[in-house]
């Protein structure tokens, strides 16, 4: 079956071109479609001087769910994957999607770091709500156009968490998530970046709108969401004590926390009013048609 391969990315050119040479070496008879934007560092002009690049697809204002959606939109495959641009496909990766995809909607596989352990060796589950809920490795998934189209795609209202809520989504509407070892993909050290310092606003607004628009407000719910700010305000509380950062950036932190923890709830009710379907994706693929700035499609017709 035809294989499209998207490739959201944001001023990343040198990871990038490792990325897209990783995938027409291992996957040649993919699809490829890069949503870049607004990059600032050539991205543009390197990806219009190869010649394996299928689409490329320009963005204004971009955050990772729109750009998955993007990409999503002009592919013709009836499968589709998702790459992050910091990593690298590896042999066996394309047959491992092929034979995951025979047996499950949705296939996923780890991310390895050289010199070290696997970054993801095996998935997690999680029970919530009494559904059994798999998560994926975020930049290295492949789905059945089908499923994502059931779906609607990503929610667009995240900035970070939207395969999380992918996950919550999939359990819900009967969707088995198949994990492949052969389906690996690696990240070079030099591309890590570095540790950044959490969201800790988006972390909570996300995780507070994903639940509760996927399994309302139930106490449930709440006390999951108390154990995770709790634990986190434990961890950074013990910071303070040993002088690795300053009292007033502790409260400021949870204040921080709170107030997205509410609005988090607060939207995340209005989204599930807003789609009461198994779907509850009011924000998804359908709810908007000003994504692309400029396409370039190099296909034949």
């Amino acid at each position: 079956m035809a294989l499209s391969v998207v490739v959201p990315t944001l001023n990343a050119r040198d990871e990038l071109a490792a990325c897209l040479d990783a995938i027409t070496e291992h996957a040649p008879d993919a699809e490829l479609i890069v949503v870049n934007g607004p990059s600032a560092d050539g991205t543009t002009g390197m990806i219009r001087d190869r010649d394996d690049v299928d689409v490329l697809v320009e963005l204004a204002d971009r955050t990772i769910n729109a750009a998955r959606n993007a990409g999503i939109d002009r592919a013709r495959g009836d499968q589709l994957a998702l790459v992050n641009h910091t990593l690298s496909v590896t042999e066996g990766w394309r047959r491992a999607v092929a034979e995951g995809l025979e047996s499950a909607a949705v296939v996923t596989g780890p991310t390895h770091v050289p010199g070290e352990a696997a970054a993801l060796e095996q998935p997690e589950t999680r029970q919530i709500a009494g559904a059994e809920v798999t998560y994926l490795n975020a930049g290295n998934l492949a789905f059945g156009r089908d499923v994502i189209d059931a779906l609607d795609g990503f929610d667009e209202y995240l900035e970070i968490g939207g395969t999380r809520d992918l996950a919550h989504r999939l359990a819900a509407n009967g969707f088995d998530v198949a994990w492949r070892d052969g389906m690996s993909v690696t990240r070079g050290i030099e591309a890590d970046g570095g540790t950044l310092e959490p969201d800790w606003g988006w972390k909570y607004r996300s995780l507070a709108y994903r639940l509760v628009k996927n399994y309302n407000l139930r106490p449930t719910v709440l006390r999951r969401l108390l154990g995770h700010a709790l634990g986190d305000a434990y961890t950074e509380f013990r910071a303070v004590l040993g002088g690795e950062i300053q009292p007033s950036r502790w409260f400021g932190t949870g204040k921080d926390v709170l107030t997205n923890l509410a609005g988090g709830c607060k939207d995340g009710l209005g989204a599930r009013r807003q789609d009461g379907s198994a779907r509850r994706n009011p924000n998804g693929r359908l709810s908007r048609a000003d994504r692309a700035v400029t396409v370039y499609d190099w296909r034949e017709s």
